[in-house]
This record gives structure tokens, C-alpha cells and sequence, in this order.
């Protein structure tokens, strides 16, 4: 296996969601940071069309996603676990949870007009990043800010509930739910600081954040956005069932035989569709091959959940 490459920027919620299971695996990795907003011509080269952040690079083999991602890692690294077979289920179901409702009560709670003047002095800048994030919510009812406060003030105290009884909320050592329902708390407690205080409430919730970011970031190093293009261009995409993804069974839920040209897009957030030639559709997952004149051809890789699969229209 070639090095795993993580695109992201420090301030990105779900990059740190998967910094920190790197640290857990105590994994080395390299670290390419990318644009919080657009224009992102180096993320498009990899992921045709993609632009979340962060996603995971390994070779000519780009896995979109952190919900794919955590199960790269697993399959990397398969202890410490981040899907314990008693917990399996639930941590996935809650992790999903926590990914999705959790995440978006809480960063419609964290950016409102007296925080985002703290997080963006820069009014240019601030704008610009507004507009991006409005444009990425094209398919999204986003909470209001009262609302937000609500749900998300009912939901730390929720987690709180968890962490009183044990050291992690599933337990005595972290799972993929714990990553989870971290990253969006970490935004609220390191980056929009101002709205910090909703934790107060609930020391035990504290605590359990103290401990999740004692697992570090495991060892990282530096990779500039080029270098991982060529990185891409110079290997091979592993074929469909000897990737990093564990299961390669074709699972035909649209009537869409492998080999045709499609559209991968998310159902919410980030409407941009990455085409290419569908390799894979499998219980868990779909991969596309494609081709870039800077990447060279890449297989880029997405979970089924939360993703829409369709034909391409014809040219």
C-alpha cells in the first residue's frame, strides 16, 4: 500500500473527525491542505467534481466521504477498532446520526452574525465564504439560529448522558461514534469559541473532550497539492475487490450494469457530481473510473448512503 494522503484544511470540522482516528490508529500519513472555499482545481483533478472536505488519497485511488474513509482506515488499521462487533450496529447508526442532524444543528448554532466576526475578521472573506456554503446547501432546509440553539442545547446534554457512565460514550475505549459526535463540538469549542459557552452545562461532555483530544493526530507529514497529483498520475487505480474497501460483490439496485457512464452526486450538501464509468456498486459502496489530463485515471470512490447514483446524460 502506498501512503495514505488526507486533504483537508485545520479548520474543517470533518478533517478533524478523521485526524483524530488517525491518531487513534497511531498512522502516518501526509498531509495536503486544500481551499476552504472555491476555486479548488486540485481537488477536481482527483475527484472530478467533489469538492467536501476532506477526502483520502492512496495512489490513483481517491476515497470520498469520511463515513468510506473511517472504513479505509479500519481496513488499514484494524486496531484499535472503530467498530467493535458487540457495538457494530449502533455505532454506525448513532455515527450517521451525529454526522448528519448532530453536525448541522450544531454549525447552524455556531455561525451567527456575533460569531462569524470573530471567525472571519475579513468581511471579504467572510462574504465569500457565506456565498460557498449557501451554494453547497442548494438541496438543504438549514435550521434558524433559534432552533439550532434548541436542538442542539437538547443534544449535548444527550451525549452527556453517555459520557457520565463511561470514559467514551459506548464504552472504555472510543468508536466510530465517538469521532463523530466529536468533530462538531470541537468547531463550537475551538472555533467559534464565542458560542463556547452551550457547553458549559455539561462538564462530563468536557471531559469525554478532553480525552478524545488526547488521541493526537498520529504522524504527519507535509504533501503540496501538486505533488499529490503526480503522486495520482504516476501509480495505478487497484482494481474493484482489491482495493482498500472490503466488500466487491456488484449489488444492482438502479438497473445500471457496471461499465455504463454515470453521475455520482450527495443527496444534500455539495451537489456537484463527479462522472465517470461506473467499476463498482457494491452492498456499501460505488467507484468510478475516470480520467484527467493532470491525475491521469483515478478511481474515485463514494458510500452508497447518502449519495445518488444516476446514468449520465447522453452527449
Amino acid at each position: 500500500m502506498t501512503d495514505l494522503i488526507l486533504h483537508h484544511y485545520p479548520e474543517s470540522p470533518f478533517s478533524e473527525k478523521v485526524r483524530l482516528i488517525l491518531g487513534h490508529k497511531q498512522l502516518a500519513w501526509r498531509s495536503v491542505h486544500v481551499p476552504a472555499i472555491q476555486p479548488k482545481p486540485d481537488v477536481v483533478a482527483l475527484t472530478g467534481g467533489y469538492r467536501r472536505t476532506p477526502f483520502l488519497q492512496v495512489g490513483a485511488d481517491i476515497y470520498c466521504d469520511t463515513a468510506l474513509v473511517c472504513d479505509v482506515l479500519e481496513h488499514v488499521q484494524p486496531e484499535p477498532a472503530l467498530y467493535p462487533p458487540h457495538i457494530r450496529g449502533v455505532a454506525r447508526i448513532f455515527a450517521q446520526w451525529a454526522d448528519t442532524t448532530l453536525f448541522w444543528a450544531a454549525m447552524s448554532y455556531n455561525i451567527q452574525p456575533k460569531s462569524a466576526a470573530a471567525m472571519f475578521p475579513d468581511a471579504a472573506v467572510a462574504q465569500a465564504f457565506m456565498n460557498d456554503r449557501k451554494a453547497m446547501r442548494a438541496n438543504m432546509t438549514q435550521l434558524r439560529p433559534a432552533d439550532a440553539t434548541s436542538a442542539y442545547r437538547s443534544y449535548l446534554r444527550r451525549i452527556a448522558h453517555m459520557a457520565d457512565e463511561h470514559d467514551f460514550l459506548f464504552g472504555a475505549e472510543p468508536c466510530v461514534a465517538d469521532f463523530a459526535a466529536y468533530h462538531p463540538l470541537w468547531y463550537t469549542r475551538h472555533r467559534a469559541s464565542s458560542m463556547a459557552g452551550i457547553l458549559q452545562p455539561t462538564p462530563s461532555l468536557l471531559e469525554w473532550m478532553d480525552r478524545m483530544a488526547a488521541l493526537g493526530h498520529g504522524r504527519a507529514e507535509k504533501l503540496s497539492p501538486g505533488d499529490a497529483i503526480t503522486v495520482a498520475q504516476n501509480a495505478e487505480p487497484m482494481p474493484p475487490g482489491q482495493n482498500l474497501l472490503v466488500d466487491s460483490a456488484f449489488q444492482d439496485d438502479h438497473g445500471i450494469p457496471l461499465g455504463s457512464e454515470v453521475t455520482i452526486a450527495a443527496e444534500s450538501f455539495g451537489p456537484e457530481a463527479t462522472v465517470g464509468e461506473l467499476v463498482a456498486a457494491t452492498r456499501t459502496h460505488y467507484s468510478l473510473r475516470r480520467t484527467d489530463p493532470r491525475a491521469g485515471t483515478v478511481h474515485v470512490h463514494f458510500p452508497r448512503i447518502g449519495y445518488v447514483l444516476r446514468k449520465a446524460d447522453p452527449a
